[in-house]
């Protein structure tokens, strides 16, 4: 077996929509830089996701200089959105939290509402550093979290992928795999390890950076949407149900707060510091290399 070895990195500046693959990026205390600072809600301020609007994988939006963002869509002319300009806020409603953020203008509301074909609207985080602080069961005090589900970072193992995807061939649905990484939108992908072997991490170092698991990653619908099409089919949910439920999660990857900042870079080695985690729970793990 090789040494563990950072395979790629991914960066979703608009929450749901497609994300860029930089070869190196600024880890952050509430994720990489730019990672989902921007999300489309819906007129009661609540977000919207692909969950139930899978056209959103059809929206490209890449990270520019300064915190703007270059958005392209099929049939649609790109659009680049500026950081709005400092002043009122308004509440966005993600999941059990409410987070302030900027609006970013009638304009960007405009361009994505005649693609998605309902009215949205396009609002910034001004300052994850205070804004939204990550669910108190599984942080430490004065850690937050930018626009994403729930945590700073998702890790997957390209070993894992492989051995699901051997699942799926197994099973009564072999037409819809092999599955590609990009359904499970994760921020470091991982080469060189064991299958599942990220389900003992309980502290890693990817480069420079040294990152604690929080807990394992629950899976949803998304996980069944092509990312290129925005069709929807049945795996890798259905395989996952039958090999990776744990309590009444379906999962895949491990869910990430950074204990100190810095930068990665594809190629980086990635060191397993402790072992031990206990599924879904923030227990202590067993040292196994420090920094």
């Amino acid at each position: 077996m090789s040494k563990p070895v950072l395979h790629s990195i991914h960066v979703y500046p608009l929450k749901a929509a497609a994300g860029h693959a930089p070869r190196e990026a600024v880890v952050e205390p509430w994720g990489p830089a730019g990672d989902r600072r921007w999300v489309l809600t819906d007129e009661k301020n609540r977000i919207i996701t692909q969950r139930a609007r899978p056209r959103m994988a059809l929206v490209c939006v890449e990270a520019l200089a300064g915190g703007a963002i270059l958005a392209s869509a099929p049939g649609r002319e790109p659009l680049t959105v500026p950081v709005p300009a400092p002043g009122g806020t308004t509440t966005v409603e993600i999941w059990n939290d409410k987070v302030e953020g900027v609006p970013a203008g009638v304009a960007a509301d405009a361009w994505f509402s005649d693609f998605l074909g309902i009215a949205v609207r396009l609002v910034h985080l001004d300052d994850p550093a205070t804004r939204r602080p990550i669910d108190p069961r599984f942080a430490r005090p004065g850690e937050t979290v930018s626009f994403a589900d729930g945590y700073p970072l998702l890790v997957t193992t390209l070993a894992s992928l492989d051995a699901l995807n051997t699942l799926i061939a197994r099973g009564d649905r072999p037409e819809e795999g092999p599955l590609p990484m990009n359904r499970f939108r994760p921020n470091l992908v991982v080469g060189g390890t064991a299958a599942w072997a990220e389900d003992g991490w309980s502290r890693i170092a990817v480069g420079e950076v040294v990152l604690r698991v929080a807990k394992m990653c629950g899976r949803c619908v998304v996980t069944t949407t092509d990312q290129t099409t925005a069709e929807r089919g049945r795996e890798p949910l259905r395989t996952l149900a039958r090999h990776r439920r744990f309590g009444d999660k379906l999962v895949f990857g491990q869910n990430l707060v950074p204990e100190s900042p810095g930068s990665v870079r594809v190629g980086d080695p990635v060191r397993i510091l402790e072992q031990g985690f206990a599924r879904g729970t923030p227990t202590p793990g067993t040292a196994v290399e420090s920094v």
